[in-house]
Formats: structure tokens, C-alpha cells, sequence
């Protein structure tokens, strides 16, 4: 029997963030099933610090890791981890409304006209673009610099990685959580849940009824961008009505169809009817002739039933803790999470860069999906 202060199972950036930052304080133990961190969401993710994407909740944890992005701790990371590129929503005539609400929703976005649009990104069909909204805070996301800085970070700090440790056993005895992974034994008064999309597999585990964690299954494909035609500057591109999306990916263009297929928790695969999706609302914006896909993949992102993240314990059984439904915004996120969960576990308060957190405890607090008798 292996014993620890805390048990973190799961090491995509959820729980490897979180667990960098616990260990400052206590002895933690890492446990992910895949043979290397990082395997399923996080390693799949085409990351883009987006300040203005998603509810006030998720804006506001973003906003706060901003700073750790731009200058990140000495010694976190020899490369940059934030890339600079601008953000824009575009939209058609019919699409007017979604703009406004957007606008009125985040009064920082810059309303472009038509023809601004097409200044930064001269592509598009003509008299598709009725017009756009822009913000300037975006980037593109290392996300292996960022893993891998946490990692680091947590061995540093003396935590213990275990991977192909696959949780098969958990229950809670004289006080402490007991489980098997990996042919091996492990207590801990405090289990971290950070299993990505397998979040409610291991709460069953735990006897624990399922807080309702959607896995989603997203594509993502490259092509070649036109012949002459220099894309490297060009924003993250995002339809008004999220029905789509496209960015400058490695010198090519990544687009999503921005599906959202339920999932069992899997190794995702892409799908050819998602991917050529992809490929026609592509096409039907920007009038090219899509011949060839250079590559494709998916990823499943997993989000609580209000989309809201999910950071807290859990009322029914002491000592376990949530940290899931990071969604679509898991790594940008991440930094104010695994702040926020230093908080709750350990009572430590937030950086004064990640103060904001505390603004949303009750928000994201599991509590809300379980009845209270």
C-alpha cells in the first residue's frame, strides 16, 4: 500500500496543473491510465487563448491566467507559451442578431465592418461577410510547453507520476480512499477527480452517482491554403454562430466543423461525414475548392450540463473532489483552475493574479447537480 496526502487521477492539464500546484504543500501521487500524459483532450487540442469565447465564468478564469501565459514562473518553460494572434467573429447578414448579442454579452469586442473583415482576411466569397467582431488579448497555446512545465514542476516539488495506472477500485475505509491502479495499492485522504471524460466512470467507482459530464466528440482537419496567399497572420476565425471555425495551423488551415457528438468515453476517432462537414462550410464561406485533407483528427471534450467548469468537493463523500467539465477551455483555463483547487483543498490563497477565482466558487462548486436531502 502506497500512501499519499492526495491522489490526482488523471494527468491531462486538468489534473496535471492541479497536482503541480498541491505539491508545493503536500505529498501527491498522479496516477494516469495512457501510457504518456496528456493523451485524449489535452494532446489533441488545437489551443487558442480565447479571452472573449465562452460565459462570464469561463472568461473571467481565463482573463486571470493571461499573465502565466504572456510570463510564466522562472523555470516553468524555456519557450514561449503564448503565441500572439488576434481573435475575430464573422458573420452574414442573417447572422446580425448573434452579432449583437456577442457584443452586448462582451463590450470589449470591436465591431468590423465588412470590409475591415476582408482587409485581415481577404478569402472569403464574395458577399459572404456582413461583418465581424475582433479582440486583440488572443493567442495560439504551446500546449506540450505547458504540460510538460507542469509536469516538471510537480516532480520538482517531490509528486509522484504513475502512468498505465488505470483506476480499477476506489472506496472510502477508516478514513482515507483506497484504490488499485496499475496492479498496485494506494491510500489518500483526498482523491482528486480529474479524470477528463472518464469523470463519472470513477465517481461509480466511488460509489458516487454521476453529476451528468457530457463527453463531446470535436474535429479538427488541416488543409493547404490557397496558392500566393500568406495566411500566417491571420486571426482565429469564428463563425458568429460557432458553426464552424478556422486558424493558420504549421504553415496550413485548420478547421473544425465545431461538432459536438456524444461520446462514451473513448479513444476519439474522426469521422468522415464531420470532417467533410468541415470541409463544405469551409468552402461555402470562402468559395475554394477543397481537393485534398491533409490530416484530421478528434478529441472529446467533456462539459457539465450548465457548460460551466466544475472545481469542488463533493458533499456525499468526504475528501472527494471534482475537477472536470473543463470543456472547450481546459487549457487555457487551467493556470486558475489549479489555482482555485490549491484553495479548496489546501486553504492556500490564490495569486493575486488568480484572486478573481474566488468570485466563483459556488459557481462551479459540484453542489449544484446534487440533490440535497
Amino acid at each position: 500500500m502506497q500512501s499519499a496526502d492526495i491522489i490526482v487521477i488523471g494527468a491531462g492539464i486538468a489534473g496535471a496543473s492541479a497536482a503541480a500546484e498541491l505539491a508545493a504543500n503536500a505529498d501527491v501521487v498522479l496516477l494516469e491510465m495512457e501510457a504518456q500524459p496528456g493523451y485524449h483532450a489535452t494532446g489533441r487540442s488545437a489551443a487558442y487563448f480565447a479571452a472573449a469565447y465562452g460565459k462570464k465564468v469561463v472568461r473571467d478564469f481565463t482573463g486571470c491566467c493571461e499573465g502565466f501565459f504572456r510570463q510564466p514562473p522562472e523555470g516553468f518553460s524555456d519557450v514561449e507559451l503564448l503565441h500572439p494572434r488576434d481573435c475575430m467573429f464573422f458573420a452574414r447578414a442573417d447572422q446580425e442578431a448573434q452579432l449583437q448579442a456577442l457584443q452586448q454579452d462582451n463590450p470589449a469586442l470591436v465591431r468590423l465592418t465588412a470590409g475591415e473583415v476582408l482587409e485581415r482576411v481577404p478569402v472569403f466569397a464574395n458577399d459572404y461577410i456582413h461583418g465581424g467582431l475582433y479582440e486583440s488579448r488572443g493567442g495560439d497555446l504551446d500546449v506540450d510547453a505547458i504540460l510538460q512545465g507542469y509536469i516538471r514542476l510537480f516532480r520538482r516539488r517531490g509528486g509522484r507520476l504513475l502512468a498505465a495506472h488505470a483506476v480499477m477500485s476506489l472506496c472510502r475505509e477508516s478514513g482515507c480512499w483506497r484504490l488499485t491502479a496499475g496492479g498496485a495499492s494506494f491510500e489518500a485522504p483526498v482523491v482528486i477527480n480529474a479524470a477528463g471524460a472518464w469523470v463519472d466512470r470513477i465517481a461509480s467507482l466511488a460509489g458516487l452517482p454521476p453529476l451528468g459530464m457530457r463527453p463531446l466528440r470535436r474535429t479538427a482537419l488541416t488543409v493547404a491554403p490557397p496558392a500566393g496567399m500568406d495566411i500566417s497572420d491571420w486571426p482565429n476565425m469564428l463563425d458568429a454562430d460557432e458553426d464552424f471555425y478556422f486558424k493558420p495551423e504549421a504553415g496550413h488551415i485548420l478547421i473544425s466543423p465545431a461538432d459536438e457528438t456524444p461520446s462514451e468515453p473513448c479513444d476519439a476517432q474522426p469521422d468522415d461525414f464531420d470532417v467533410a462537414l468541415g470541409v463544405d462550410r469551409f468552402e461555402r464561406a470562402t468559395g475554394l475548392d477543397i481537393r485534398r485533407v491533409i490530416s484530421s483528427w478528434a478529441g472529446l471534450r467533456t462539459f457539465a450540463p450548465d457548460r460551466a467548469f466544475v472545481a469542488g468537493f463533493d458533499p456525499r463523500a468526504e475528501g472527494f473532489f471534482w475537477l472536470a467539465g473543463q470543456g472547450g477551455y481546459g487549457i487555457q483555463s487551467a493556470p486558475a483552475m489549479a489555482q482555485l483547487t490549491r484553495f479548496l483543498v489546501q486553504g492556500f490563497e490564490p495569486d493575486p493574479a488568480f484572486g478573481a477565482v474566488r468570485e466563483h466558487i459556488a459557481a462551479v462548486a459540484p453542489d449544484r447537480f446534487i440533490e440535497q436531502t
